[in-house]
């Protein structure tokens, strides 16, 4: 695959309670976008589809410029429409809205809201799910190669809880509509499709039961919507870690305590965890959780770098870390602030192959190396990928 830019660097996790915004993010959110050109909106190309790009798109030329397709899939012949741009944008984005040679690993999709200029929710249900899976390993194992200068062989996993790759959703949001109905929102618009139901919701409320234990988690606050996340998470970390009876653990973006109370358990009564998250909700509930464990809340990097929040001098070394950052990563001053404590092992947990491959690339700049990856499809059907990284000092 040769290397592309990725189109969508605004998103941030979909984690109510890390969402990391501030009043120039905010600003630069609400400021109009300033036109560079005609507008190409609306302009339709035969094209040939390129590579799968990090953000569910797909990489096609016209005019001597990129396009961003969706709805397409690498080797096809589409009319695209171009959805975005102007004739002095760098690229455009479209929708390929008509297959003149198809791919073999075209399906019909599932739900008839996903399409062109339908809900916007759902990147790849045109696609049969094995090449799903695919499409995101690749995206994972290039941002690796770009970014971090590495070549990893990448395996989506399929995980327990969904129904070839629907009904997983434990927690849906719609759009309330005037009339009393519900709808999803268009691709990068605030346009809102009428739906009947979304194929991804699963049935019932969330279980907040994992390996025996019970978590409390606040209305509306984070947890894996995926069912079979969590014991697929902590049975990923766990066998990377190998934590041993007496050691110390720092779980940094730490939520509810997840991942906590199985390193509490694994290190027992003679070792040590202690968790920092920035909710204050998360916190208190990871104190509740948790009990025998040190609970910091405040910002990761401040409480790292010893602020009024700080770990106390028995923090400024252990064994142990794990990393389960929003989607911008954890970036260099935690990373920085991580290896100055020279853990034996960092158990990463990313949701965005673009900012693990970046922080990758800044632990090995300190000696640490990647040891090993799992990737996880948690949100089939969409472009999102989860990635359990094992890093080592050389």
């Amino acid at each position: 695959m040769s290397p592309t830019p990725s189109p969508d660097r605004r998103s941030a996790r979909s984690r109510p309670d890390r969402r990391r915004t501030g009043r120039g993010s905010q600003a630069r959110h609400n400021r109009p976008r300033q036109e560079r050109g005609a507008s190409a909106v609306g302009r339709r190309f035969e094209v040939e589809v390129g590579p799968v790009a990090h953000g569910g798109h797909f990489v096609a030329r016209a005019e001597s410029r990129v396009i961003f397709v969706r709805h397409a899939l690498p080797g096809e012949r589409v009319i695209v429409e171009i959805t975005e741009g102007t004739d002095g944008d760098r690229f455009w984005r479209g929708d390929a809205v008509e297959v003149l040679e198809a791919s073999p690993d075209r399906v019909t999709p599932p739900c008839r809201y996903a399409g062109p200029g339908l809900c916007g929710g759902c990147d790849f249900q045109h696609v049969a799910l094995p090449a799903q899976r695919a499409l995101k390993a690749a995206v994972v194992a290039e941002q690796l190669r770009r970014l971090a200068g590495l070549d990893v062989a990448v395996e989506v996993e399929a995980v327990p809880g969904d129904v070839d790759g629907l009904r997983w959703r434990t927690r849906q949001r719609y759009v309330p509509l005037p009339d009393g109905g519900r709808g999803m929102r268009k691709h990068r618009s605030h346009e809102v499709v009428e739906v009947d139901e979304c194929l991804l919701e699963a049935p019932g409320a969330p279980s907040y039961d994992v390996r025996g234990h019970t978590f409390q988690v606040a209305a509306g606050g984070f947890w894996q919507v995926h069912p079979g996340a969590p014991e697929a998470l902590v049975g990923a970390v766990l066998e990377a870690l190998a934590p041993q009876p007496g050691e110390s653990v720092l779980d940094l973006y730490a939520g509810v305590g997840l991942f906590t109370r199985f390193l509490a358990d694994a290190v027992g009564p003679d070792g040590r965890v202690a968790s920092v998250e920035g909710d204050p909700a998360a916190s208190r509930l990871a104190a509740a959780n948790c009990p025998e464990v040190t609970v910091s809340p405040g910002d990761v990097g401040e409480v790292l770098a010893g602020g009024p929040a700080g770990l106390g001098d028995e923090w400024d070394t252990v064994d142990l870390v794990v990393l389960d950052p929003p989607r911008v990563g954890a970036k260099r001053a935690v990373v920085e602030q991580v290896v100055a404590r020279a853990p034996r092992a960092v158990a990463y947990v990313a949701c965005d192959p673009a900012a693990l491959a970046r922080d990758v690339a800044i632990f090995a700049e300190h000696g640490y190396r990647l040891v090993s990856l799992r990737a996880f499809d948690l949100f089939p059907m969409t472009h999102h990928v989860e990635c359990v990284c094992l890093l080592t000092r050389k």
